[in-house]
């Protein structure tokens, strides 16, 4: 399996919040598990994205030392691995992690440790993607950011990425963050058409994106369906997810197959373990269930996958070619 679109600070598990709590002395509004879920998790009647994205406040509380995102990292791409994941890229915003005192690039550091430490000797591979944040105050933070993704672009870093409330600060603000990804030469995907409009998505296009997260509300213009086809710009559907924050309706009306049967470039992701209470495989799942996703069109969308990736074209290959001998 492949997840191109999974959020750090989202998928941490409730036992390893607990964990880095209790090393740091941060008081948690529970200690059980169980109960600190509820915290982590989005509910089933979410009413927006802006209300799906406080369930990050929590984890990011635990993730402003080193030793923190390293250890976290670690768990996460440990967790994915036992899984029999085949690659991901995990996304987070350095910016929200220096509340003590840490640079970007000492938070892609200590995070890139973790990673290494659990990828050694494995199958599976993973990158960074690091976000940009919107916002109305920050600009000088995600300049920093794209910088220190160019700095690491090769080392475990793969691209950088625009997330945030999407319909507070729509995307066309964001040019001169891209503009300075393009002239630095790293690979960007921006997080379009989820709470924003079919606009925002192409907007995203203009400004050069190799992928869009989400884009779900490319359905409500037909025009916009032909250019990403024509384009071939892949979409990083997530369908609980966006069920969540209310892009759809339910997963019944995910427009994902659709997309996929008219000939865009379509992958299916997680966005978020914890809070969307999902791994990639339940997603593909309700794929079948709901929608009645047939085992070539599953195939379809993990080559989709491959071929979307930020990687080399030969690690492209190999990873086709192990879907090809999985999914015969």
């Amino acid at each position: 399996m492949i997840d191109l679109h999974l959020h750090f600070d989202g998928s941490l598990l409730p036992r390893t919040v607990l964990e880095l709590a209790q090393e740091q002395g941060i008081l948690l509004p529970s200690r059980e598990p169980d109960e600190l879920k509820l915290f982590l998790t989005a509910p089933a009647d979410c009413g927006s994205l802006n209300e799906y994205l406080e369930k990050f406040d929590l984890p990011l509380q635990v993730l402003q030392t080193k030793e923190a995102l390293r250890k976290a990292m670690y768990i996460l791409v440990s967790s994915l691995k036992e899984q029999g994941m085949l690659y991901a890229e995990i996304r987070f915003a350095p910016q929200l992690h220096r509340k003590k005192g840490l640079t970007q690039e000492q938070v892609v550091k200590a995070a890139l440790t973790g990673m290494q430490e659990a990828l050694a000797g494995s199958f599976f591979k993973c990158k960074l993607i690091l976000c940009c944040m919107r916002g109305a105050d920050n600009r000088e933070e995600n300049l920093c950011t794209v910088r220190t993704a160019a700095a690491f672009l090769g080392r475990g870093v793969a691209a950088v990425d625009l997330a945030g409330a999407e319909a507070l600060y729509p995307t066309a603000d964001f040019a001169d963050i891209f503009r300075l990804a393009r002239e630095l030469g790293v690979p960007f995907t921006i997080h379009a058409g989820e709470a924003d409009g079919p606009e925002s998505i192409e907007t995203a296009l203009d400004f050069g994106a190799g992928r869009i997260g989400h884009g779900v509300r490319a359905a409500e213009n037909p025009e916009l369906l032909e250019r990403l086809k024509r384009e071939q710009v892949p979409l990083e559907m997530c369908p609980s997810s966006n069920v969540q924050t209310k892009a759809v309706a339910s997963v019944s009306e995910h427009p994902v197959l659709d997309f996929l049967r008219q000939g865009l470039a379509v992958t299916v992701n997680t966005d978020n373990m914890t809070v969307s209470d999902t791994t990639i495989e339940k997603e593909f799942a309700l794929l079948t269930q709901k929608l009645g996703m047939r085992p070539e069109e599953r195939k379809a969308l993990l080559l989709n996958a491959a071929d979307a990736a930020f990687l080399t074209a030969e690690e492209r290959w190999r990873l086709k070619d192990v879907i090809g001998k999985v999914c015969l």
